[in-house]
Formats: C-alpha cells, structure tokens, sequence
C-alpha cells in the first residue's frame, strides 16, 4: 500500500492559538522573507534558483527553541526558514543570496549551500543524513547532551543514504533527529507515486521512534516534542514527520500540481488562519515584518558585490 496525504477534510482546519509575539514575529519574518524572493527572481533582479519554504514556516519555528547553540542543524535545499530561525539575520541570507558585500559564505554558496558555525545546506537530496550521523556519533562521544537535527522531505526517502545513516544512528544510539517535511509531493511527483509504505513504517524497521505532526499550531506542537528531543539528547534517535503543505512552487516558478491540490494547501495555510482567528495580534506584526523586509531588501540591493577569494 502506498502512502498518500489524507485529503483535504471538508471542515475548516481547527482554530489556531494566539502565539508569543516573538513566534508570530519569526513566522512573519519568513513568510515576507520568501515572498520577496519571489518577486526579485520575477523582476530578474537575482539569477539561478530558489526554493522556498512557503507554508512550512512553523516547522522550524516550532523546533527554535528545543534547540541549543552547541547542536548541529544540517537544512536542505528549501531552508531559508531554517537559517533565519537558527540566526535571524536575514540580511546575511539576502545577501548570499544577491551576491552582495557581507554574504554569510561571499556570495559563493547563493541560495542552497550556506555554512554559518553548527549550520550546514545544501541542495542534494541524502547528502546530509550520513554527515549528520556522523557528526551525532562526534558529538555523542565529545559533547553529551548536544544533538545533530537534519531536515529532509518525503522524496529523500528514495536515497539510499537515508537507511544506511538510520541504520547506524539505531545500531550506536546516536542522538540523531530527522525532522521530515512531508508536503506530499518531491518536485513534481506525488508521494504516493514514489514512496511506498509509510515513513513510519520505515522508522520501525530500524527500531527508531516516529512521531507524527498533523498541526500547524506552534503552541501545540513545541510541548509535544520537548520530552521527545530531550530523549534524543539521551541517544535515543527519532524521526519526527510534519505532515504539511508547499504553498509556493517547487522552485521559482514550477508549479505542476493541479488547482485543487493548491486549493487545499492554500485553505490549510497557517498565515490566512491566524490573520482570521487572531485579527488584533497578526495585522501589526505583519505590517511590521513587511516593513522589516522591504528595508532589508532596499539597503542589500545597495550593497557592492561580494568579492570572494579562496586564498584569504
């Protein structure tokens, strides 16, 4: 049997709780962070691509405070959430991305591959679970209590990286944990056309904990998993599935699902539910970000290209 996403319920999502100002200011920031991408590639104003993580937000919002500065985060090729929830500096990431004067790698790594302290991207899909593995083994036996946290989506589970580095993080107990952005589509392939069985059917056969998340609530979701990654600073890995939903397109313009998959990924949108149910608290915040952001793409944008040698 294959695994496919639960469609669309014929109820509206369930009420979101009002957030800390600081975790709606976060989600904003990336939301509007995103957007302007989108726009900048339109107008022609940045080359190659981009990947955003538009509607997956509060993944990495959620997971900001379970983790620590000694941790390792290993993102993928749709991490600019995840960057700006471990740094906040979207100057830096703008920058990068542009190819402008104080780019967090010179301007060399763009939108995919960045490097800051204990963070690492990149864009090919299986490539970091095995470091990950082998950086939670580093830190198991130098650093107790710190954790190595990799993000992947449900079409990484085609790589056979993936189950060799499960396969060891179950036999060395390594406090390994696999954050799995599961948006039901790898590129332009529906999960059920590529992955069968279940995620956490997968898990299981490593004898390694799953744990599944259907909300999109932050404050629902932060207390659930605080007891779990504490266990996996006790070397007991997991792999903790966000059953969510791409907003945008795959890249920055290839969109090739049908209008009512994007229907649906639209009405289960976190931004246009909290925007509804917390009026007073969202529309301050979001003029706020998107100020923060207009002014972050206006000073970058003024900036000098980033001048970058191998040598220095």
């Amino acid at each position: 049997m294959t695994e496919t996403l639960a469609p669309a319920p014929a109820t509206s999502p369930a009420r979101l709780s009002r957030l800390a100002d600081d975790d709606l200011a976060l989600l904003l920031l990336i939301r509007h962070f995103e957007l302007e991408l989108l726009r900048l590639y339109g107008a022609g104003e940045l080359n190659g691509t981009t990947h955003t993580c538009l509607g997956q937000e509060y993944v990495p919002v959620a997971l900001r405070p379970l983790l620590g500065p000694g941790d390792f985060v290993f993102s993928n090729h749709r991490g600019h959430g995840h960057y700006l929830a471990r740094f906040g500096d979207a100057h830096g990431l703008l920058a990068e991305i542009m190819g402008r004067e104080g780019a967090v790698c010179g301007g060399v790594g763009g939108s995919q591959h960045l490097h800051r302290d204990r963070y690492l991207s990149t864009g090919v899909q299986g490539e970091s679970l095995p470091v990950a593995a082998g950086v939670a083994l580093h830190l198991r036996r130098t650093e107790p209590g710190t954790l190595a946290c990799v993000h992947i989506g449900d079409g990484t589970w085609g790589e056979g990286a993936v189950y060799e580095a499960l396969n060891l993080a179950s036999l060395w107990d390594l406090p390994l944990l696999v954050v799995v952005e599961n948006n039901g589509i790898a590129q332009s392939t529906p999960t059920g056309a590529q992955l069968a069985g279940t995620i956490a059917g997968r898990a299981a056969a490593f004898g390694i904990g799953h744990h599944l998340v259907v909300s999109a609530d932050v404050n629902e979701i932060r207390p659930a998993l605080e007891p779990l990654v504490a266990g996996v600073r006790r070397g007991r890995p997991l792999v903790v599935e966000f059953r969510t939903h791409r907003l945008g397109p795959h890249s920055k313009g290839d969109d090739t699902r049908p209008p009512e998959a994007v229907r649906a990924a639209r009405e289960h949108d976190w931004y246009d539910r909290y925007a509804h149910d917390h009026p007073d608290h969202f529309h301050p915040l979001d003029a706020r970000a998107r100020a923060l952001v207009e002014g972050v793409v206006a000073e970058v944008s003024a900036r000098p290209p980033s001048r970058w040698s191998p040598c220095e």
